[in-house]
């Protein structure tokens, strides 16, 4: 397989319990078996290493998106496909972001916090809701939509793998990976 020398960020933005990280574990592995360097960049696993000890007040919550960001712009402009997967719930703090990585695709994971709250095992959004946890996104602090990002996915509508094979098709779309056939093609061509 070809290895893709581009790096780009695929940035997964949404409420929690959207399916962000669902999807991108799925694009991920399909871009790995593409040839693909790929670097996952979660946001709870990041606020568990990069950010330990921020909180959750709106300079924290920037602070850790910023951090994500640094990471991701150092990968990227090294040749590595950077998926992130994290709520980013503000906007002035996604646009900073993008003004530093050049090859952004962010990617809206557009869920009602109902369907959310449904999906959620941990019963997070139930204790938000009846003010145990404060500073919960979408319930007690705001979550601001992306305005125009490159790709929107409707998880309400569709299975985890119809919105990763969205993702992938705009990125082929976009030149970023190669189509499958294409891939097929130039292996079989380097085999004779």
């Amino acid at each position: 397989m070809e290895n893709n020398d581009r790096g780009f960020t695929l940035w997964f933005t949404g409420l929690s319990g959207s399916g962000k990280t669902t999807i991108s574990e799925i694009v991920e592995k399909e871009l790995r078996e593409r040839g693909s360097r790929v670097e996952v960049l979660d946001g709870d696993i990041v606020r568990t290493n990069l950010s330990k000890g921020l909180g959750f007040s709106r300079e924290d919550r920037d602070t850790n998106i910023l951090r994500i960001g640094f990471v991701a712009e150092l990968l990227t402009r090294n040749g590595v496909v950077v998926i992130v997967s994290a709520i980013s719930p503000y906007k002035e703090a996604r646009d900073q972001v993008r003004r530093r990585i050049i090859d952004l695709i962010e990617v809206f994971v557009d869920t009602p916090i109902e369907v959310c709250a449904e999906r959620d095992v941990k019963g997070l959004y139930k204790k938000a809701f009846e003010g145990e946890i404060e500073h919960f996104t979408g319930v007690s602090d705001p979550y601001e939509p992306p305005a125009a990002p490159e790709i929107t996915i409707k998880t309400e509508h569709e299975e985890p793998h119809e919105s990763a094979r969205k993702v992938i098709e705009k990125l082929e779309f976009f030149g970023y990976v190669k189509p499958t056939a294409e891939i097929e093609e130039y292996a079989g061509l380097s085999e004779r």
